[in-house]
């Protein structure tokens, strides 16, 4: 399910038995698939898919990431659903940088801050390569206003 919000979106996303540790809360590494989960969401709303035949991204299939960050606020004790707040922080030629909040379902607990940027590879040179003006306008969705 989708949400507008302000700017960006908010996905909801499931946390799953195997998201959690040996202490019952959801592990340290786990938060990046938390947001894997939300981007995934947007992006499969927007047309994208994973075979390029039946993509409206056809020539976006390929997105590196280069990097991510998060910080920690508040634990996930439960199994419950979340929201993760997406987008858009920087939108370049060749990449895009996303910015997230991961929250309780009602938005009262903060539980952690992610950016990740990913960069388009050409699949031929393996090099990287302009974003589709197609990709652009679904990402531009996602930009606060100006």
């Amino acid at each position: 399910m989708t949400t507008t919000v302000e700017f960006g979106t908010l996905q909801r996303v499931q946390v799953h038995f195997d998201d959690l540790d040996a202490m019952g809360i959801v592990h340290n590494a786990r938060y990046g698939v938390l947001v894997e989960r939300a981007l995934s969401t947007y992006w499969l709303s927007q047309g994208w898919t994973f075979n390029p035949a039946t993509s409206i991204f056809p020539n976006d299939q390929m997105l590196a990431v280069r990097e991510v960050t998060i910080s920690y606020h508040t634990p996930i004790s439960t199994m419950d659903d979340l929201e993760v707040h997406l987008w858009v922080e920087h939108l370049g030629r060749t990449s895009i940088r996303y910015g997230a909040r991961v929250l309780s379902a009602d938005h009262s607990v903060l539980h952690a801050e992610a950016a990740r940027t990913q960069v388009k590879i050409d699949p031929h040179t393996r090099r990287s390569a302009p974003l589709s003006p197609e990709f652009r306008a679904a990402a531009e969705r996602l930009m606060p206003p100006r």
